[in-house]
């Protein structure tokens, strides 16, 4: 059964995107993966069909439809595979800080790209010295004239390579008490000067996702590159965060529905002694409780995804969502590729790659772990 946000104009809508993407992603997936990277071709294609910032006012080259529209594009992106994530991030992660905090000029000069995939876009708040403790961070804005000064390093940067506008989390009051409120959101152009990146990063797995390290020194912002208001940037990604999370918890939840499809078709045709896989009881068993699981945290997820399109608060929710279904899938990744027996471990094999990309999961957007603690002081603990 359909979740209560996906009308027809949605199914209608996953079926085009289904069918560009068959044309355009899924034949070309193994090749991103070798070279490392998703051409930049990729995500012209994907602007030109309206696949883009979806959610944005039409005056801005949106279409000023529902988030459920962008919920069809993750999920369809996940089934193509994990390395697709940047587009995700640049729809629902990056492009949100600049609709919701962004002044019209900023719009003007920004989203009409970002919807063509002329402009992709990246968010920085990680640093080698800082993950989880975000208001930690080291990167430092000084204000000087009509510019902000940014020194500092930044790494795992989705869209590293690729991206053309990026918005850093960085210091301008380093001295600020407590520390969240020196924390400001800004907007760094790719010609900027001072501005450098580092290596590709050579990951686990997402091969075709291009993380990066961003190097700024002595690099000149100008200061109407400011998102939203100073030492406000802190609150912003806190506002923002919920849907980051809700976004991962989308990918993982699909990921494991992929997985547990790839393994009945696997142990449906594979035979051992005379007869197929399937029919072991233990096979059976172990299927039965993933699928149960799975089950399971699709329920959870589309309710919280309507919630979440009403505008309610259900950071508390989303966190175990989050931590939840990446683990889900984490651990079904590793059931099914035992069920693939020696095969699975064979790169030929797709739930080699899915094993490779869904730990991640559990680390980026905020640990599992830091979600455990969110969702322990939300309870009065």
């Amino acid at each position: 059964m359909a979740a209560s946000y996906i009308q027809e104009e949605h199914e209608i809508f996953r079926q085009s995107l289904r069918k560009f993407l068959e044309k355009e992603a899924y034949p070309n997936y193994d090749k991103w993966e070798e070279d490392r990277i998703i051409p930049r071709d990729f995500w012209y294609k994907m602007g030109e069909q309206g696949f883009l910032c979806p959610d944005i006012e039409e005056k801005y080259g949106g279409s000023s439809v529902d988030w459920g529209f962008s919920v069809v594009i993750n999920e369809e992106l996940e089934r193509v595979g994990s390395g697709m994530v940047g587009i995700g991030l640049h729809n629902d992660i990056v492009v949100p800080y600049i609709t919701a905090y962004g002044t019209d000029e900023q719009k003007e000069r920004w989203l009409p790209k970002c919807a063509a995939g002329e402009i992709i876009t990246a968010i920085a708040m990680t640093e080698p010295g800082a993950g989880s403790d975000l208001a930690g961070i080291r990167t430092t804005a000084r204000l000087e004239g009509d510019h902000y000064i940014v020194n500092g390093e930044k790494t795992f940067i989705t869209n590293g390579i690729h991206s053309d506008l990026i918005i850093i989390a960085c210091k301008t009051n380093p001295n600020a008490v407590p520390r969240h409120k020196g924390v400001s959101l800004l907007a760094v152009e790719r010609e900027t000067k001072g501005f450098t990146r580092g290596r590709k990063l050579n990951k686990v797995g997402l091969h075709c996702q291009d993380t990066a390290e961003l190097i700024f020194e002595d690099c000149k912002v100008p200061k109407e590159n400011l998102i939203g208001e100073e030492g406000k940037g802190f609150l912003y990604l806190m506002e923002k965060l919920q849907q980051e999370r809700l976004v991962v918890a989308i990918a993982a939840q699909v990921a494991a529905e992929e997985m547990l499809n790839l393994t009945m078709n696997y142990v449906k045709n594979r035979e051992a002694f005379g007869r197929p896989v399937s029919q072991f009881q233990n096979t059976q068993f172990k299927i039965a409780e993933m699928a149960t699981d799975i089950e399971m945290g699709r329920s959870f997820l589309d309710q919280l995804i309507t919630e979440h399109m009403a505008g309610k608060d259900v950071v508390t929710k989303v966190s175990m969502a989050k931590w939840k279904l990446t683990e889900n899938a984490r651990n079904i990744a590793a059931e099914c590729m035992q069920l693939h027996g020696g095969y699975g471990y064979m790169e030929e094999y797709e739930i080699a790659r899915r094993y490779r990309d869904i730990p991640v999961a559990s680390i980026y957007a905020g640990t599992n772990e830091i979600m455990k603690t969110i969702i322990a002081k939300n309870m009065g603990l």
